[in-house]
């Protein structure tokens, strides 16, 4: 496929103009705020990059659609998607920040640094011998390229790591890997849950009550997407003996709403979709990548399956 004329917006937009401009690449870009954008750059564009789409969205002429994030449930959402239309997604180190982003919750946790530092305040002199990463188990749903790099660190650190995924397909550095709907009795003897989930029909608000049930006391992270847990079973789950803390990155709604009882529940850790944060040069590198990759009519690791969703 020969892509010949890109449009650009969104917050990257002017790194990558910054970049372009000493490429001299035969493209012909468009570098717009997303309120410029109108009809006319979708009927002139060949190409979309950004991390969504915008409210004036068209296909126009579109035949290759860039997501800057790896999440691209926004873009698949869309109603009717062209079947010529390509998308990809930014693949790029997601993995090991995500790794590092579970990695200091877990460590905080079992170092029991709250408590330390609540002893602190008060001048208190009350040894808790901390659990070591070795003694635990985590549970990561989803073993794409993410996930994969999530139990590559906890195992190497001694970690007995269980993935979970659609297809059940054994991969490296999981202890097994089951399929979402096998049997779940394993969850109960869970440290950690993790979830590196894309938001699809089939893990829409997976982690309800039912799942929740199914734990006996163990932590939760979501890095994935915010749509896969239904809020009011993982509240209802922290008051049960189910769900002892929650480490939540994302949200079905973002930012989170001033009013949601998340903000102000001591076992819940809210922070403000961080874990992987895309950043100029990692997306510019990603894009420009596939761009090559386009042209030369080369495979594309990155391409989503539109039927997965992923």
């Amino acid at each position: 496929m020969h892509i010949q004329h890109i449009l650009v917006t969104g917050r990257l937009k002017n790194q990558i103009k910054q970049e372009m401009e000493g490429r001299h690449l035969p493209q012909t870009f468009r570098f717009l705020d997303e309120q410029e954008v109108t009809s006319a750059d979708f009927l002139w564009a060949d190409a979309y990059v950004n991390f969504y789409p915008i409210p004036q969205f068209q296909w126009g002429n579109l035949r290759w659609v860039h997501s800057l994030g790896a999440g691209v449930d926004r873009f698949i959402g869309l109603k009717e998607w062209k079947n010529d239309v390509v998308l990809t997604r930014t693949i790029c180190s997601f993995g090991q920040k995500i790794s590092e982003y579970c990695l200091s919750y877990i460590l905080q946790d079992l170092q029991h640094h709250h408590l330390f530092q609540k002893q602190q305040e008060a001048s208190e002199w009350t040894p808790v011998t901390p659990k070591t990463l070795s003694s635990q188990r985590v549970v990561i749903y989803g073993t794409g390229e993410i996930g994969q790099e999530v139990a590559r660190v906890f195992s190497q650190l001694g970690t007995e790591v269980i993935g979970v995924s659609l297809s059940g397909q054994k991969k490296a550095h999981f202890k097994h890997v089951y399929k979402i709907s096998e049997r779940s009795d394993f969850l109960r003897e869970t440290d950690w849950v993790i979830s590196t989930l894309p938001l699809t029909e089939q893990t829409y608000q997976i982690f309800n009550h039912q799942f929740f049930q199914s734990l006996s006391s163990a932590g939760f992270i979501n890095v994935g997407r915010g749509a896969t847990v239904a809020e009011e079973g993982l509240l209802w789950a922290l008051e049960q003996p189910f769900l002892r803390k929650a480490v939540l990155d994302v949200f079905e709604e973002e930012p989170l709403s001033e009013g949601s009882p998340l903000w102000k529940d001591e076992r819940v850790t809210v922070t403000p979709h961080i874990s992987a944060v895309t950043s100029p040069e990692e997306g510019i590198a990603c894009f420009l990548d596939t761009l090559e990759k386009m042209n030369a009519n080369q495979p594309l690791h990155n391409e989503v399956d539109l039927q997965k969703g992923y």
